[in-house]
């Protein structure tokens, strides 16, 4: 392309500039000059939780890097003044901490503004409110007397909430009501009831509001319904409840989900249905909810709107209402405009094209300013929607604002001018090896960036230059494309980037590898019980590809049984039993491709001999027609020798002589008991039927044909079946059909006609008539638009019945548009979550299937060179806008693409965006290790974790001695920088076992432990001369003695016991009686009324653990179970004195008290959040 061309006036030539600039959707390197550009920010509106710090994001880039500064309701906001408020340091992101201060104060519309020296850019207005849970309103229910049969509506009318809240019904159980028919909730939260019953006599319908934000739900008083029975209403006519009136109106907005409700009383209880009235409903968006009585359409288009009509029916009558529905939009893209990167003296355009109802009103402005204030620019040109740029000069660079709004919301885009002159560099990695399979697509990349734009030249082995033409095209972005990759496309390929300040070149090689092919597959296999069964997979692949087998068992990995073994080539499976039968598979795979191919294993075993002898039956005799008619005639037969074995059904064939001489087709068959039928017949065929018949053993052979029937021909009963219209290739739409078979034709000449057209375009059908084919090309159509199709058959004596209307597409494109606005906002260490704006519903030129997004890790943080990983791809369908990347690593820096795909392929790559993972908790200790131990002293070695995931800032030990009895004594705690390794403890015990704890600690905190347990060594200076007093004679006789002794005083106090007598206490109390006292009731083991004055106060306490909400509110208690009260917990755990809690302590023994408080009333919470 020629650079160095002068500007010729006209708008054509303005539109060649700007097509050459934003196709190649340039990105500047960020080491080069450039605006700020938004790169994350909040929604438009944001509710908040005032329980949670408010977190406002406004993140850009730009050289130099943007300051930042914020507006709130359209003035300047000074955050450095409110001590409350923290901009994160380089970037705009506002912290607002609102725990002990007024949420409502920090309400507002807030707006980020991003500056260099080259411009500015502005975030959207952003709406902060603060969510609220408000509580319902005292009042009191009267209790309602109805008869039965009549309507009835319990009104909820929830107080309004931010966001509204979600209704549900439920009893004094906590569960939930019952809905049907005749009884629903309707979309207010009203419950409606057509008719009523005495079974919905209850005192207990309550309406329950959980607010989403704040998880609190907010109940009515119940509500108490009485049904009589002593003068019940008549049947009656459907009515509506609601919506009343014969006609009401909705408006919707575009994109949006459209909500119809109609709920109608009478008895019986009618049903209700739906249509729109001069179209259809759209049955791929539309859905039905609460028994047909509410609508949904979602993704709501301009075609939705009409006239919606409800129809409610009984066996008494019927009753109509009518919905009219308008379509209304807010502002949406139909072309936003894009960054422009000109060289001097060149020129571009800017667009901003939109659409919405009403017309959306469109300002420009200039950083941040209006461009009607903005200092005066002769370069500069507004048309409406379009801005044109002339003879740019460096320093011009600037950031443009579009805005367009109506009544119902508004779009604001930015899109930098970036004035550069800047010679070629390639983006591409030099020395790249692609590989592919011979016969597969080969994409070799030369991304790279200049201004002017750099034109893209490619050799092969330095000498051949490569242009565009069989088997080579050269795409816009630089990419060279092979279709077909034969190994003599392997080889060295150079691309060159040149413009008019200079030249730059980069290698990459081609690899083109032999495929994967399975030789030897496995086979069918008849295996009888006990036996072996062996599959063979012989595969031929390219030498330089090692292969991996996998072997599945229908479709899912192998038993883990020792009796299936997997060889390089082969399955053996010994011993085979009844459940290894199925399906085998064996896969081939290799980085580049794979093969597979699959047999089935089936289990048998001998047949005993049976002791009766069964055979086939013999076939039937003598077949006979009678009752002839133009289309049936009745098939009277002699059955044969059963052979032991009752004749099961008797098989007919027809054999047409005229279309098929000599293929006998089944036609119905008739039960064993039977000797006659009454068959159907087509006309135009001539006929000849046997019969066969079948017992337990198997069929007969065919009986002898009999005498031949013909049938006159006629106009074809039906049209083809199966019709499709489907592209194969842009521009054009295959129609397709099942053709009729030669009987079905019901007369010579069998023809089809093909008729088509545009669907929704006001034009005459188009019709071929075609013969012997079973599909037709229509050429010459647009890219993926519906067809109205029809085919119909026809004959020398008419024409088939009136076909039915199908709808096809004609061919799809792959997609011209790559995703925009590519945000990530990441979560935590190891979870991202990415955001795009998603392309044109024209640009996808197809069904569009989904979103993929690439994404590959370059290295981890602390790295100095790229580490390169297998890129990996993630696949999000449907018309998505944002997608979670999990299993991310620590603090690592990745790079992501995001592609649209429909069903022809994928289109271009967004541009590259890469973003960082924070730092997480580091591995444990790669070992550790006990050295040399002393009588006082363990030395202690430790390796740094395999995963840092971080900058490790050093390590912490902790040891505590164990006894004899599993003990463990009190826990000491070392910290070590990150550089040290070794430690030698000292003035520890002689013979005692140490247990140890090692953890590495990063800023995230600290990862998991590694433990390793050493004695010291033992004293041997001086002998042990200790004795075991347990083993001593004199010790044995005393403890046998006082044993003795305490069994004789028992028995004497059981023998005085029961004689009646007192002990010394009993007598004083029988001397001194208090009246308040009473004594403990022998005859049934209770207790009498002894209590103080706590045991008074507790009777009125509520159990712990019981839920008694004071507002309505439903909340969850924090446990009272504390590690103090436990000696077990697994390693790693510390109770909250500090001391490690091992596996050499004993669990502590609870307070009965204990046990009673742990018990805890079924929380009511649970049953609600099971229904919402």
């Amino acid at each position: 392309m020629d650079r160095n061309r002068k500007w010729v006036p006209g708008f054509g030539a303005v539109l060649l500039i700007f097509l050459s600039h934003t196709t190649s959707a340039l990105e500047v390197p960020l080491d080069l000059p450039q605006p700020p550009t938004i790169t994350l920010q909040s929604p438009k509106d944001y509710i908040f939780d005032p329980r949670e710090n408010i977190v406002i994001h406004c993140e850009a880039k730009g050289k130099p890097h943007p300051s930042f500064s914020w507006t709130r309701n359209g003035t300047h906001f000074d955050v450095e003044k409110d001590s409350k408020v923290l901009m994160k340091p380089g970037s705009g992101t506002l912290v607002i901490d609102i725990s002990g201060e007024k949420a409502e104060a920090y309400e507002g519309t807030y707006q980020c503004t991003a500056h260099n020296e080259h411009g500015t850019a502005v975030s959207n207005s952003i709406f902060i409110r603060q969510s609220r849970s408000p509580l319902w309103s005292k009042e009191r229910n009267e209790a309602i007397v109805v008869q039965m049969g009549v309507s009835l509506v319990l009104q909820c009318r929830p107080p309004a909430g931010l966001p509204p809240p979600v209704i549900f019904w439920m009893d004094n159980n906590f569960q939930r009501l019952p809905l049907d028919k005749r009884v629903s909730q309707a979309l207010n939260g009203d419950l409606y009831f057509s008719n009523v019953l005495p079974e919905d006599t209850r005192n207990d319908y309550i309406c329950y509001a959980r607010f989403p934000h704040t998880q609190t739900i907010q109940q009515k008083q119940p509500i108490s319904v009485t049904v009589l029975d002593n003068s019940p209403d008549g049947e009656r006519r459907p009515g509506f409840m609601t919506p009343l009136g014969i006609t009401s109106t909705k408006m919707v907005l575009r994109g949006e989900t459209l909500e119809l409700e109609c709920i109608a009383d009478g008895l019986p209880t009618p049903e209700i249905s739906w249509q729109k009235d001069g179209g259809e409903l759209p049955s791929s968006r539309m859905s039905f909810y609460n028994f047909k009585k509410t609508l949904k359409v979602s993704d709501v288009n301009e075609a939705d709107a009409g006239d919606y009509r409800c129809t409610a029916t009984n066996k008494l009558g019927t009753a109509q209402h009518i919905i009219k529905v308008s379509v209304k939009a807010a502002p949406f893209w139909v072309s936003a405009p894009r960054n422009l990167i000109l060289a001097p003296n060149e020129t571009g355009i800017l667009t901003c094209r939109v659409n919405g109802e009403p017309k959306p009103k469109i300002s420009w402005f200039v950083n941040g300013v209006p461009i009607e204030n903005a200092p005066e620019d002769h370069s500069r040109k507004v048309d409406g929607d379009t801005v044109i740029l002339s003879y740019v000069q460096t320093g011009s660079s600037a950031v443009y604002q579009c805005n367009a709004s109506n009544e119902f919301g508004y779009l604001l885009a930015n899109a930098f001018v970036n004035v550069l002159a800047e010679a070629p560099r390639v983006l591409t990695p030099p020395n790249r090896v692609y590989q592919v399979i011979a016969n597969n697509p080969a994409l070799l990349h030369c991304a790279s960036f200049g201004s002017p734009i750099p034109t893209i030249t490619w050799f092969k082995d330095s000498q051949t230059s490569v242009k565009n033409g069989d088997p080579y095209v050269i795409h816009e972005n630089g990419t060279l494309e092979i279709h077909v990759a034969q190994p003599l496309h392997s080889g060295k390929y150079t691309c060159i980037a040149s413009n008019n300040l200079g030249i730059k070149e980069n290698h990459v090689y081609l690899e083109v590898k032999e495929p994967t092919r399975i030789l030897k597959q496995p086979e069918y296999k008849d295996v009888h019980r006990g036996m072996s069964a062996v599959f063979e997979c012989k595969v031929k692949h390219d030498p330089s590809l090692i292969p991996t087998v996998i072997w599945l068992k229908d479709n899912g990995e192998l038993p883990d049984d020792e009796r299936f073994d997997v060889d390089v080539d082969s399955l053996t499976i010994r011993d085979v039993t009844d459940e290894d039968e199925g399906t085998y598979t064996c896969i081939q795979n290799t980085t580049l491709d794979q093969d597979s191919a699959s047999a089935m294993l089936t289990v048998v075993e001998p047949t005993p001999t049976p002791a009766i002898v069964y055979g086939n039956p013999d076939p039937p005799t003598d077949l006979e027609l009678t009752d002839q008619t133009e289309r049936s005639v009745q098939l009277t037969w002699t059955p044969g020798d059963e052979h032991n074995s009752p004749t099961q059904k008797f098989l007919i064939q027809y054999e047409d002589l005229l279309h098929q001489p000599g293929v006998w087709v089944n036609l119905t068959d008739a039960p064993g008991t039977s000797t006659t039928v009454q068959l159907k017949l087509s006309p135009y065929v001539y006929y000849s039927f046997r019969v066969l018949a079948l017992n337990g053993v198997g069929y007969s052979q065919p009986s002898q044909p009999s005498s031949q029937y013909r049938t006159n021909p006629s106009a074809p009963d039906e049209n083809p079946s199966d019709v499709q219209g489907v592209g194969t290739k842009p521009g054009n739409l295959v129609i397709s059909w099942t053709p009729l078979t030669g009987f079905l034709a019901n007369g010579p000449g069998l023809e089809y006609k093909v008729q088509w057209r545009q669907k929704d375009v006001d034009e005459d059908w188009s019709s071929e008539t075609v013969a012997n084919v079973s599909q037709f090309v229509v050429s010459g159509t647009p890219t993926y638009v519906p067809y109205e199709i029809k085919v119909q058959a026809l004959n020398d004596y008419g024409s088939g019945p009136e076909p039915e209307v199908v709808i096809g597409y004609s061919g799809e494109d792959l997609p011209l548009s790559a995703p925009d606005s590519v945000q990530v906002m990441v979560h935590n260490s190891t979870l991202a979550e990415v955001h795009w704006e998603p392309v044109s519903f024209q640009s996808v030129r197809g069904k569009l299937q989904g979103y993929k997004v690439y994404f590959r890790r370059i290295r981890g943080l602390h790295e100095t060179e790229d580490t390169e990983q297998q890129e990996q791809v993630l696949t999000f369908s449907g018309n998505r806008s944002e997608g979670r990347l999990p299993g991310l690593q620590p603090y690592s820096l990745y790079n992501l693409t995001i592609r649209v795909l429909n069903i022809k392929g994928e289109g271009p790559p967004s541009p590259s965006k890469t973003f960082e993972t924070p730092e997480g908790v580091p591995g444990p200790p790669s070992f550790l290790n006990v050295v040399n131990p002393g009588l006082d002293s363990l030395t202690l070695e430790w390796g740094p974790p395999m995963n840092n995931n971080g900058r490790l800032t050093g390590y912490t030990l902790k040891y505590q001695p164990v006894n004899n009895t599993n003990e463990l004594g009190p826990v000491k705690v070392i910290n070590f920088l990150a550089n040290e390794t070794t430690i030698t403890l000292g003035n520890l015990n002689s013979s005692m076992l140490y247990k140890f704890y090692m953890s590495a600690k990063t800023i995230k905190g600290s990862g998991p432990i590694i433990t390793e347990e050493a004695f010291t060594a033992m004293d041997t200076t001086v002998p042990s001369r200790q004795v075991d007093i347990a083993t001593q004679g004199w010790f044995i006789g005393l403890m046998c003695a006082i044993a003795l002794l305490i069994l004789v005083l028992l028995i004497v106090c059981f023998i005085k016991r029961n004689k009646g007598g007192k002990y010394p206490v009993k007598e004083k109390e029988d001397a001194h009686q208090d009246p308040e006292i009473q004594p403990m009731k022998e005859d049934d083991g209770t207790f009498g009324e002894y209590r103080s004055m706590e045991s008074d106060t507790e009777d009125h306490k509520p159990l712990k653990g019981s839920r008694t909400p004071s507002n309505g509110t439903v909340r969850r208690d924090e446990s009272d179970d504390s590690l103090v009260d436990y000696g077990e917990g697994g390693d790693g755990q510390f109770n909250e004195d500090g001391s490690f809690i091992g596996q050499y302590s004993g669990k502590k023994e609870k307070d009965t008290h204990e046990g009673n408080e742990s018990s805890e009333a079924p929380s009511p919470v649970n049953a609600m959040n099971s229904f919402v």
